[in-house]
């Protein structure tokens, strides 16, 4: 029986709210060429077909950010390959809200924290929507608890930022689409940097 773990995917010591702007812009240009087992597409790739998604959705700039930057955390590991295929859930949302609440609080991270929740609740609510995941999602989708109860799923619902978990959840995993024109690295890296300018730093909204 293969053993489902959770594993520390960084160390704890590290600071993480010393991570701003330019160092998640430079932690994607070393990291953003990885590619898990079942999708088919870079980390790269996945996060600007996310984003041009919402962009195209005309939602607000936070949920735009929060779309390309959902699996920034997976890039805050240093598991090599696939994780799902050791039967590690690497709790990326978690990383990834921690590090980006400091620098765009809570309209960035908690989609973030929550896409995860989104698609255990969209498993457990919406007919088909388990045939439509990737490989991959497939994989960490036992990992990550499966489907919820109706505690679970009532407590999901009550969290003011479930409907941008949703829809975040619903672009994940539609841009994943293999072989689809794209920008070269550098132009979406430039994309994602004016986005980034554009959205304000969490103290301006305090």
């Amino acid at each position: 029986m293969t053993t489902l773990r959770h594993k520390p995917v960084i160390d704890e010591t590290e600071h993480l709210e010393m991570m701003n702007a330019e160092k998640l812009l430079e932690l994607i240009r070393q990291k953003g060429s990885m590619e898990y087992a079942g999708e088919g597409v870079s980390q790269l790739q996945h996060a600007w077909q996310c984003g041009v998604l919402a962009e195209h959705a005309g939602v607000s700039r936070s949920l735009q950010l929060a779309s390309w930057l959902h699996d920034i955390g997976h890039m805050l590991t240093d598991l090599p390959g696939t994780p799902t295929l050791l039967g590690i859930d690497d709790r990326h949302e978690m990383l990834g809200a921690r590090v980006l609440h400091p620098i765009w609080g809570d309209a960035v991270s908690e989609p973030v924290r929550l896409h995860v929740q989104a698609k255990r609740y969209m498993v457990t609510t919406l007919p088909g929507y388990l045939a439509k995941l990737s490989q991959d999602s497939v994989r960490s989708l036992a990992l990550q608890g499966g489907m919820m109860n109706s505690q679970e799923c009532d407590a999901f619902n009550a969290n003011p930022f479930a409907d941008d978990a949703v829809r975040l959840r619903a672009w994940d995993d539609a841009a994943k689409q293999h072989g689809v024109p794209g920008l070269y690295d550098e132009a979406v890296l430039s994309a994602l940097r004016a986005l980034i300018v554009s959205v304000p730093a969490s103290h301006e909204n305090a």
